[in-house]
């Protein structure tokens, strides 16, 4: 099975990226990891997370969720768990889970960089207007542009999840093109037919639509049209 691409950029929403993170190396899969500088600075803030690009490891991105430096992770995914050893995560079930391959932001040499890399798709999560903007106009300035490119002109699975508002014309116009040559736009736009309980249900609602994208079985959410869990007995 060929390896995933995910990208992390500088908008709002980190959260939606560790958790995608998380599935896909639960579901087994292989991922190649690229991270901007930018989305180091949003980490931050958001999450309280220090990300060294320049110096990357896994458990960075998804550190001991026990340590008091998590606390406003546990807060936004109350219900995860994960065990890194390396670059691997450790199931809890004794499977084996997916390999992280880290890429700086500007490692033109990275196998993804070319068409001949073999993947099996690449996300964005989150995307900014400016990652989106260069992609829309082939401007391939970092290994994120050029990667997200690669996936166009290969006629690959390209999902950009963005997270912005309002949207002008500029932006919608970058997005239109993308669509047109072929990319997934999907905005980090939670329902709430699925009644979220926590913030959590509503950060694996955008990640349940991306594994999808990706056709990775990912059970997060409940769907349209499905019968809503029995309420726990007293």
């Amino acid at each position: 099975m060929a390896d995933l691409v995910v990208a992390i950029t500088g908008a709002s929403g980190g959260v939606y990226a560790v958790r995608l993170l998380d599935v896909l190396l639960h579901a087994g899969r292989n991922v190649h990891l690229t991270i901007s500088p930018a989305a180091a600075r949003v980490f931050e803030e958001e999450l309280g997370l220090t990300i060294r690009p320049d110096d990357f490891a896994l458990e960075q991105l998804l550190p001991d969720l026990e340590a008091p430096a998590s606390e406003r992770l546990r807060q936004l995914l109350p219900r995860v768990s994960w065990r890194v050893e390396g670059n691997r995560v450790i199931p809890q079930d004794g499977s084996q889970g997916g390999i992280v391959r880290y890429h700086h932001h500007y490692d033109y040499g990275a196998g993804i960089a070319s068409g001949s890399f073999r993947t099996a798709g690449m996300v964005i999560c989150p995307c900014s207007m400016g990652t989106l903007g260069s992609i829309a106009n082939g401007l391939s300035t970092n290994l994120v542009h050029r990667a997200a490119d690669v996936h166009l002109k290969e006629r690959r699975k390209l999902i950009l999840v963005p997270r912005e508002t309002p949207l002008g014309s500029i932006q919608l116009g970058n997005m239109q093109r993308l669509v047109d040559a072929g990319a997934v736009v999907l905005p980090a736009m939670p329902g709430w037919y699925h009644q979220p309980r926590d913030l959590q249900d509503l950060v694996d609602f955008i990640v349940s639509r991306v594994c999808d994208q990706l056709g990775v079985e990912a059970n997060l959410m409940r769907r349209w049209g499905e019968e809503p869990p029995e309420p726990a007995s007293q």
